[in-house]
């Protein structure tokens, strides 16, 4: 979906006027932003702007930011450049390291009842890392490496 088409969608919920108002905009300016590029006068839209500094930087801690304002987080997508189905074993694996690796933190931060800023910035970047590294088991289990797996494995008797 592209930015403006969000932007269209977003405006069947909440009107542009309000939006106008609550930014300190035109209107007709909030209406723009809904437009197709090519229809646009003027300066890009506010999803527009935020996507290309993030191609300028190259730094996911705008997207996390901008992920955490809106009360969510941001996992990014794995490499799908493994596609031989005996990646899943060593991402099997690395799930479980992640999530050992995150109790084994936790474990430590709790130790003395009380949980410190720079422990629960280690807890949350555990944390983070786990969720990617199962994000990309899930997506190499769903890009069906499961049924060639059970294809190639032997099955033992």
């Amino acid at each position: 979906m592209e930015s403006h088409e969000v932007l269209r969608d977003v405006f069947q919920k909440v009107s542009p006027k309000h939006a106008a108002s609550e930014l300190g905009l035109s209107v007709s300016m909030v209406y723009k932003w809904a437009e197709p590029p090519e229809q646009r006068s003027g300066a890009a839209n506010p999803l527009d702007r935020v996507a290309a500094l993030i191609a300028c930087t190259e730094d996911p801690r705008i997207v996390q930011w901008v992920c955490q304002k809106a009360g969510g987080f941001f996992v990014k997508n794995p490499r799908s450049d493994q596609q031989h189905p005996l990646h899943l074993v060593p991402a099997m694996n690395s799930v479980v390291q992640e999530f050992a690796d995150l109790l084994s933190v936790m474990a430590a931060a709790a130790a003395d009842s009380q949980i410190t800023e720079t422990e629960a910035k280690s807890i949350r970047a555990r944390w983070e890392e786990l969720k990617s590294v199962t994000e990309e088991f899930v997506q190499c289990s769903e890009g069906g490496n499961f049924r060639q797996l059970k294809k190639v494995a032997p099955v033992a008797k």
